[in-house]
């Protein structure tokens, strides 16, 4: 199936693992590992339609209220998913990318994550954009620290104006483009705090389809969708 406009960069709200797994009569960490394999599905049907960027929303911020054998299944099904996809990753010409704040994970977990995006920086054919202990509020504020500290350390006036494209070199999922197509799943419509900057103009699909059931139709769904919409970004079409 071809498509005469595909979007360059798109996110996905991965919701619905735990609904999943509450149907099948299964733990939620079944339906977490099974939203791992959604991710593989995604990745090749994304690899197919030439899109360059997913960002996938895999923990934010907030999800540290979950219970805490929910978060260490989370974080062990990461460092599987790297371990046992690691090489095939490389095969396809995938460049692993991290967005987030690291300080709050383990060791291991940031040895993991900073492994898999030394091993792939070169790739070209897509970039997978993990977005782990991620917040779109605390992005921003970060950015903008880290932007203030830059010009005190090149003495420049913290008085000058600061345009989009200067302050977007800080954010955490830099140099991939705006979102152009953000995907929810499990029938929520809302943002969650995710990619607030980036999404500034982004088209919004939502389907009911859980998580761990996405698959190609899924995402060739969402691209019709997109396909049909009129981009004015503030202007007329």
């Amino acid at each position: 199936m071809k498509f005469k406009t595909i979007p360059a960069h798109i996110g996905v709200i991965m919701d619905g693992n735990g609904r999943w797994a509450e149907k099948q009569g299964k733990k939620r960490t079944e339906g977490h590992r099974e939203g791992a394999k959604a991710i593989d599905r995604l990745l090749d049907v994304a690899l197919e339609h030439k899109i360059k960027a997913v960002s996938l929303y895999a923990f934010s911020t907030e999800n540290w209220k979950r219970p805490i054998t929910e978060v260490n299944a989370i974080f062990n099904l990461l460092i599987e998913f790297i371990d046992n996809r690691l090489e095939d990753i490389q095969k396809k010409g995938i460049r692993i990318q991290h967005s987030g704040n690291l300080n709050k994970l383990s060791t291991k977990v940031k040895q993991k994550i900073n492994t898999a995006v030394e091993a792939t920086k070169k790739n070209k054919s897509l970039t997978a954009n993990f977005c782990l202990n991620y917040g779109g509020h605390e992005e921003i504020l970060s950015s903008f620290q880290r932007l203030q500290k830059e010009r005190i350390h090149k003495k420049i006036s913290l008085e000058k104006p600061v345009s989009p494209k200067e302050f977007e070199k800080y954010l955490y999922t830099y140099p991939l483009p705006p979102v152009d197509l953000l995907i929810r799943t499990a029938g929520e419509q809302r943002i969650s705090n995710f990619l607030l900057w980036q999404i500034a103009y982004a088209e919004f699909f939502f389907t009911n389809t859980l998580w761990p059931d996405f698959g190609r139709e899924s995402l060739e769904e969402a691209l019709h969708f997109f396909e049909s919409r009129k981009r004015k970004f503030g202007g007329l079409s």
